[in-house]
């Protein structure tokens, strides 16, 4: 009995810190401004879609029945295409190719870029990123650096894929985030949403950085309570 005392005074002081980490960091998120938390104070809302000329489009087919391109050192054999789509990149069309899909942009995905006029195919290099992510900027900073990441990435942990992170040098330290293989905007991320990040980490008990509350602390902080409330019980 004196050990289940012990071990439900112990337990209580456990519970006791994380009940008053959840009150707190819940409390903050009543409090903040959530449009600041989200990193986008300088993201351009909305971009104007570039006209394409259809006529000058190469057949999707033509580019399918090619396994290799060699108009370009820079390109690789294409590997089998689970879809082929178009996209609009820095005001030029391109096929998007997937060669591995799944079920969430943010989870793993392989693609091949295609210009939709020439064929070429496109290698999204630190310029081409840099453009890219100064096409969704509206602030004031200029591009400090820029380098290629893999994943975890810490302004988006559930990213599982290769990105460019382009630094501006504005007051909140702005980096905006380009898929390496699609162009995709990951998103933007500055100090203020990474403050908010920080406050989502305790409140979802988040200390290994997985970017989601199913982890293994939560469960056996969880387990511990049980336990805790059995002692108590007995």
């Amino acid at each position: 009995m004196r050990l289940l005392k012990s071990l439900h005074k112990w337990l209580s002081v456990f519970v006791a810190l994380q009940l008053l980490i959840w009150l707190g960091s819940g409390l903050f998120f009543n409090l903040m401004d959530h449009s600041k938390a989200r990193g986008n104070e300088y993201r351009v809302k909305g971009a104007e879609v570039a006209v394409i000329e259809h006529a000058r489009l190469i057949d999707p087919s033509t580019i399918l029945k090619h396994n290799e391109l060699k108009q370009s050192e820079l390109e690789q054999p294409l590997r089998g295409v689970n879809s082929i789509k178009i996209i609009e990149l820095l005001g030029k069309p391109y096929y998007l190719l997937n060669h591995q899909q799944s079920l969430y942009q943010h989870f793993y995905n392989e693609h091949s870029l295609i210009n939709a006029y020439t064929g070429k195919q496109i290698i999204i290099d630190e310029s081409m990123a840099q453009s890219i992510a100064r096409n969704t900027y509206s602030g004031n900073g200029d591009i400090g650096s820029s380098i290629k990441v893999s994943p975890p990435i810490d302004d988006f942990l559930k990213e599982q894929n290769t990105v460019w992170q382009v630094n501006f040098d504005d007051e909140l330290y702005t980096s905006v985030y380009v898929d390496a293989s699609s162009g995709r905007l990951v998103g933007h991320s500055n100090d203020n949403k990474r403050f908010a990040d920080f406050f989502f980490m305790l409140h979802f008990m988040d200390y290994g950085s997985v970017g989601s509350f199913n982890n293994w602390q939560i469960m056996f902080f969880a387990l511990l309570t049980v336990i805790f409330c059995l002692t108590g019980a007995i």
